[in-house]
């Protein structure tokens, strides 16, 4: 047998590596390189819509995120979905090269911890609400220095009496927990299983499922002038 026709027979036989792309009729390969350096080059996580409109016309978005994250999902990065939005991130099992060593500059009072954690499980909340779950009054300072890092905001008004504001949790804060959203936050077995809770928990005990969209009985926030702000 010819020896290049031989040769050929075994490269045919060989299976392709695991890293190497397989394309769909659909699935161009400079729209997957163009895709692969929009999300390396972004400082922050880009939404669907952005990466479409940076994209030529016709190309699939989707079948492009799911073939360059499935390439990258045993490298050193990987591309994940955060809030709704497409990044880049080091291996969670590689992060540990990443580390560095510095005295922490600030770290959170227990109040705020605990602040934190009753606004992402119990959004949206009120001032009023989250004293009450914690059974003590809540300082101004707490709910500030929150805002100040970018984990909370102010998301709308409560239609009660009042219109108490009610507060919950940013993109910034999915993206400092590795969350795609608010919904993927650790249930009670996940809870059980890092020791946050007994291995037998009060009776009726429940965690809540938050929301990140404006509930039935909550309006957008407009700042009123009697708080300070000037109407547009």
């Amino acid at each position: 047998m010819n020896r290049v026709v031989r040769l050929a027979e075994i490269a045919l036989e060989e299976p392709m590596p695991e890293d190497e792309t397989t394309f769909l009729p659909d699935l161009h390969p400079e729209h997957l390189r163009m895709l692969e350096a929009l999300l390396f080059a972004a400082p922050e996580p880009l939404s669907e819509e952005a990466l479409a409109h940076c994209l030529p016309q016709g190309a699939n978005l989707s079948a492009l995120l799911v073939e360059l994250q499935r390439i990258y999902e045993r490298r050193g990065v990987n591309l994940l979905q955060i809030g709704g939005k497409w990044q880049f991130r080091t291996a969670a099992d590689l992060a540990f090269l990443l580390r560095k060593e510095q005295p922490e500059q600030r770290r959170l009072s227990r109040a705020a911890i605990e602040t934190l954690a009753i606004i992402a499980y119990h959004q949206p909340v009120t001032r009023a609400e989250i004293e009450d779950i914690r059974g003590v009054a809540l300082s101004r300072g707490t709910v500030d220095a929150l805002m100040e890092l970018g984990w909370v905001k102010i998301r709308g008004r409560k239609r009660t009496p009042g219109r108490p504001v009610t507060y919950g949790t940013t993109e910034a804060f999915l993206v400092q927990f590795g969350l795609e959203s608010v919904s993927h936050l650790p249930g009670m077995d996940e809870l059980k299983a890092a020791g946050f809770l007994d291995a037998l928990p009060p009776s009726g005990l429940d965690i809540p499922s938050p929301s990140d969209q404006l509930t039935p009985d909550e309006e957008p926030y407009e700042p009123d002038l009697a708080e300070g702000e000037a109407e547009i």
